[in-house]
């Protein structure tokens, strides 16, 4: 609490003044639920995690920040401004959020999932997204707010700030290692067996719907995208590093798990 005091209220004021214009219509759409847990922030670790007095750790839900330079890796573009951006809400909130835990209020690393509001009622990950800080992404069974963080990133991305002020759209040719993507290609073709459904993207990438992610899907919908082109997003799995290659498989897989990391381009 006492770090978030340290920021000069002129910064955050301009601050927020900066930012207003790409994110005041998107932020309406993330209006924050009655009754919500206030907590106390210790400190922000980066764009996309908070790390609680009570020693719980953060990671908010639909946000993907950049990458903080970490293990002698170099920090990726715009890690630094949205762990900042992020430090400089929490602190304007008094150094507390109000927090909503996920339908699936845990993940592999023990780290609470939650959504994140200011003391205004101001839906933090929506924010962020607005100011192209971080992308969005939707992991299923938290998908509460999908639809607003949509129009909250469409919003950066059309006014090409942040991370949008170039395209990190990549094709699978352009892979070099596992980790999030954003992906676009034509689907080649589509099959769907005990291991779920599969959407060959040439031969270098699948995308992946487990079965227990289908019912997320409009099938129909699935099953029409063969020729079209697509853009998807998640993290992409290196294939060769788990025990090698059976003939015949693409190198890189992103599994799905909701529709809305699906999209049809024209």
């Amino acid at each position: 609490m006492a770090g978030f005091a340290l920021l000069k209220k002129a910064s955050l004021v301009g601050a927020f003044f900066v930012f207003s214009l790409y994110a005041g219509a998107a932020l309406a759409f993330c209006p924050a639920p009655s009754q919500l847990p206030s907590v106390e922030v210790q400190r922000v670790v980066d764009g996309d995690t908070l790390r609680l007095v009570d020693g719980r750790s953060v990671r908010l839900i639909g946000l993907n920040s950049p990458e903080m330079g970490r293990q002698g890796r170099s920090a990726e573009p715009f890690a630094g401004k949205a762990r900042a951006r992020l430090q400089a809400l929490v602190a304007a909130s008094d150094g507390r959020v109000l927090l909503q835990v996920g339908r699936q209020a845990k993940d592999h690393y023990g780290r609470t999932l939650a959504h994140a509001y200011d003391s205004r009622g101001r839906n933090l990950e929506a924010q962020l997204l607005s100011e192209g800080l971080g992308y969005r992404v939707a992991v299923a069974p938290n998908l509460a707010l999908v639809r607003c963080q949509q129009a909250a990133e469409r919003s950066a991305r059309q006014a090409r700030v942040g991370l949008w002020q170039r395209s990190p759209v990549k094709a699978a040719t352009q892979l070099k290692q596992g980790g999030f993507a954003l992906l676009q290609g034509r689907v080649e073709r589509i099959e769907r067996n005990a291991g779920g459904l599969w959407l060959e993207m040439g031969d270098l990438l699948v995308l992946h719907i487990a079965p227990r992610s289908v019912g997320n899907f409009d099938l129909h919908a699935v099953q029409a995208l063969k020729g079209r082109k697509v853009e998807a997003r998640g993290w992409v799995i290196d294939r060769s590093k788990r025990g090698g290659l059976r003939k015949g498989q693409a190198r890189w897989m992103l599994p799905l798990t909701d529709k809305s990391a699906l999209e049809v381009l024209p």
